[in-house]
């Protein structure tokens, strides 16, 4: 079963969201696509699906995705591949100056 990370900032976002000043939270699911990961964890968590993805389904501009440690190529359909034991990493990415 593929292991979906959620930093923090993300986390608190979750049906059951963690308590405060929590760490990283991870929720397993099944998926072969990114998409089908993310899929599912907006299934179980529907509250989290806007501050990952826009309306058009597309990972958020300022969302970091990472498979085994590796930045997901495809940003727009999410078709990047993911084997059943892989950790995805989700996390706010921080821009500015």
């Amino acid at each position: 079963m593929t292991r979906i990370v959620l930093a923090p900032a993300l986390a608190r976002w979750l049906t059951s969201a963690p308590a405060v000043g929590a760490r990283e939270v991870a929720v397993t699911v099944v998926g072969t696509t990114l998409r089908d990961a993310l899929d599912q964890l907006f299934a179980l968590h529907p509250g989290l699906r806007g501050y990952v993805v826009d309306e058009r389904g597309v990972l958020r501009h300022h969302v970091a995705a990472f498979v085994n440690g590796t930045a997901v190529a495809d940003k727009i359909t999410l078709a990047d591949p993911i084997a059943p034991d892989a950790e995805v990493y989700l996390f706010q990415a921080l821009s500015g100056g």
